[in-house]
């Protein structure tokens, strides 16, 4: 098929407000010819305007979070969870924590602001900005989980620093939802250094300070706080506060990076202009973290949301598709300010209003903006030609697209059947044939192990997809208990100008090496290619100092201890459905990209060892228990899952190899459950699974947890046939 060759980068700093709705803009317009990223610290972004709901207990985590993964996909854009820690603006980079930088040709920024205080003492190491919301959200569940196992902790109280619209919101939404969670009454105090609600009408403000009393928030105006310590805030005059949870919500401040990007600032926020376009031609921003200098606003995510349309409009003309626009904002907005419980207070250019009826319009006014961030539907699969030859349509029945990584790899028993078909190997320098993990060469006194694995992209962070294929390329060496030793890469990439070739291959080269090196081993060379879409491969030699693990090995009695969790295949297929939680993704994608050099370097006394990848567990352990002419028993409860898996499994979602590993199954004795279908579920760097002498198993298994892998003991290997009996 003839693809449109890649000629511009657009990255976008941040996932603001601004920006997820230019994703969305763009997955339902894609610029033919731009290849969109997006950089985030997490796979979400908390919504702004939900925030005092979820402190009130009026909403789920889930319903405050934007979700970028899902977001992205939708796009076609590539998600790096990362921060933005500068730019190189003279190269045009952005230079991101923990990983190589990434080229732009348009940037824009929208990051956001933060309330952090360093400079009072005693807030860093006791107290927790507002903003940025994600931090605050977690640290305020955390403390109500604390407030719910100890409950006479309730009585110290909860302190706010800063009485603007957004402290006073917090405070009367934390009072209403620690009673809500505890059945007690949770004493909060404001703290302002100057007059509390500035900007706020005269009839507003009393209604406002009306329902601070009604919840018993005391509010302390005109004083500074001096410190914080762990159990109280002392203020200036010498008064302390008690306390069990303190945050600042006092002013926003800039992030303090864009100070040395060389960009044009107004008190460190990125100056614009009527394009939102910074000092530097190719760099826009938006949002709480831009000063528009035309029509200077304050901080507020309204301004975000009206801007994004033009920003979408301005940076595809940077790009240099049509002209740009002005944006003009409103001069003044509506403020619907949260009561705690289902109430609100209206006010606007001094009208005011309060009531339930005001909650239930703003209710309804931020669902509808998170419906459309959320509710996403993958592209239709182009219809099938009326003229096609037998058996097209049942292959492609569902319309459903081939998975990446693993879940695209040819079935166990299509291969099976082909490797059968090899002559018998008759060179005395080949140890180990088709049916081990690697092939293990002898030269001279000695033992290399070879082998290759190469992976459809499945993530569009070429970064990310380097790191998981190059631990994946090594899982063989592993099993075997060999020593990563050197790697070639063998690399398709999508169809792009030169520049953005060197790009490319710049970031898989330096994150795939980075990997290779902290083993040992280090990329010789390798070959490439431009083709349709992104694959990655590595053809990988390693050192084998000792006798091979092979297949072979297992013992009746021997532990099944297995590294990491399954699920990786079913996860991968639903985001590819937009069906997965960025959550979820987000942790798998961790799994993934995490070496186990060490992890089989404790399981060094294994009898037998092999990575379970695309047969997923079930069949890869079926060939270890046919090599070994023994069986095995599962215990299906101790089988670790990724988060989402089952959630996903039961819901039906499947992997495209699935169907093929399936069909292992009536070589199994199997129960009636949903986790059983997860032991078919082709994985993607997955974890090794190691038959280990019983008297050393425990050992073994608390090694690896010391190391941090999550590794579980989930079965038996038994005197017998090479049956696999799950309970």
């Amino acid at each position: 098929m003839q693809t449109l060759p890649l000629t511009r980068d657009l990255v976008l700093i941040g996932g603001g407000h601004a920006h997820a709705l230019v994703l969305r803009a763009w997955g339902m317009n894609p610029l033919p010819g731009a290849r969109l990223t997006v950089i985030n610290p997490g796979p979400s972004a908390p919504y702004t305007g939900m925030l005092p709901g979820y402190v009130a207990g009026h909403y789920t985590r889930t319903e405050l979070e934007i979700d970028l993964v899902k977001l992205a996909r939708f796009a076609g854009a590539r998600l790096v969870l990362g921060r933005a820690t500068g730019l190189d603006r003279a190269r045009g980079l952005v230079e991101v924590e923990g990983r190589a930088p990434l080229a732009y040709d348009v940037a824009s920024i929208d990051i956001g602001i933060h309330s952090e205080m360093p400079a009072l003492p005693g807030f860093s190491e006791n107290g927790i900005a507002a903003k940025p919301l994600e931090r605050f959200a977690e640290g305020w569940s955390a403390h109500l989980d604390r407030l719910l196992a100890e409950p006479t902790l309730i009585d110290r109280g909860a302190v706010v620093i800063g009485g603007g619209v957004g402290g006073v919101e917090l405070a009367m939404a934390m009072a209403h939802g620690a009673q809500a969670a505890t059945g007690r009454v949770l004493p909060v105090t404001v703290v302002e250094a100057g007059t509390a609600l500035p900007g706020v009408g005269r009839r507003a403000r009393a209604a406002l300070m009306r329902h601070l009393d009604r919840l018993g928030v005391q509010l302390i105006e005109g004083r500074e706080v001096r410190r914080v310590e762990p159990d109280l805030v002392e203020l200036a005059d010498g008064t302390q506060v008690s306390t069990g949870f303190t945050t600042g919500a006092a002013g926003a401040r800039p992030h303090g990076w864009l100070a040395r990007t060389g960009l044009t600032l107004t008190d460190g926020f990125v100056t614009v202009d009527r394009t939102l376009r910074s000092s530097d031609p190719s760099i826009y921003a938006a949002g709480d973290c831009a000063h528009l200098s035309h029509a200077p606003r304050p901080k507020a995510g309204v301004y975000a949301v009206r801007a994004a349309r033009v920003l979408d409009r301005n940076l595809r003309a940077a790009l240099g598709d049509g002209k740009t626009r002005a944006y003009r904002p409103q001069r003044s907005y509506l403020k619907l300010i949260s009561l705690g419980e289902k109430s609100a207070v209206a006010e606007k250019a001094g009208f005011s209003a309060e009531g339930p009826r005001l909650w239930r319009w703003k209710d309804r006014i931020d669902r509808r903006f998170m419906d459309r961030l959320s509710d996403l539907q993958p592209m239709a699969a182009p219809a099938l030609p009326r003229h096609r030859a037998a058996g097209l349509a049942e292959e492609v029945a569902g319309g459903k697209p081939m998975c990446g990584g693993c879940g695209a790899k040819v079935g166990r028993g299509a291969l099976a059947k082909a490797l059968a078909g090899l002559p018998p190997i008759t060179r005395d320098d080949i140890v180990t044939g088709a049916g081990d993990d690697s092939a293990i060469l002898r030269i001279g006194d000695t033992r290399l192990a070879l082998t290759t694995d190469q992976l459809r992209g499945f993530t569009e962070d070429w970064g990310l997809m380097a790191r998981i294929a190059a631990v994946h390329a090594m899982g063989d060496v592993w099993a075997m208990g060999g020593a990563p030793q050197a790697a070639l890469a063998t690399l398709t990439l999508p169809r792009q100008t030169t520049e953005m070739q060197q790009r490319m291959l710049a970031e898989i080269t330096a994150e795939a090496n980075a990997v290779f090196e902290a083993e040992g081993a280090a990329i010789a060379g390798g070959h490439t290619a431009l083709g349709s879409e992104l694959s990655i491969g590595f053809t990988v030699t390693g050192l084998s100092p000792r006798i091979p693990i092979t297949l072979s090995g297992a013992e009746p009695g021997d532990a099944l201890i297995l590294t990491r969790p399954l699920g990786s295949g079913t996860i991968l297929a639903a985001e590819m459905a937009l069906e997965a939680r960025g959550t979820w993704v987000a942790a798998a994608l961790e799994h993934m990209a995490r070496p186990q050099g060490d992890a089989a370097r404790i399981l060094a006394s294994a009898n037998a060892m092999t990575d379970v990848t695309g047969f997923g567990l079930a069949g890869h352990l079926s060939g270890m228990l046919d090599a070994s002419q023994v069986g095995a028993r599962l215990q299906l409860t101790s089988i670790p899952l990724m988060e989402g898996a089952l959630e996903l499994s039961r819901a039906g979602t499947r992997s495209t190899l699935y169907p093929s590993n399936r069909e292992i199954a009536q070589a199994m004795i199997l129960p009636t459950d949903d986790r059983a279908e997860l032991l078919f579920d082709p994985q993607t760097a997955g974890g090794l699974l190691a038959a280990i002498p019983p008297d050393e198993a425990d050992a073994c298994l608390a090694a690896l947890r010391e190391a941090g892998h999550p590794a579980a003991r989930i079965g038996t290997i038994l005197d017998g046939p090479p049956l696999i009996e799950v309970n």
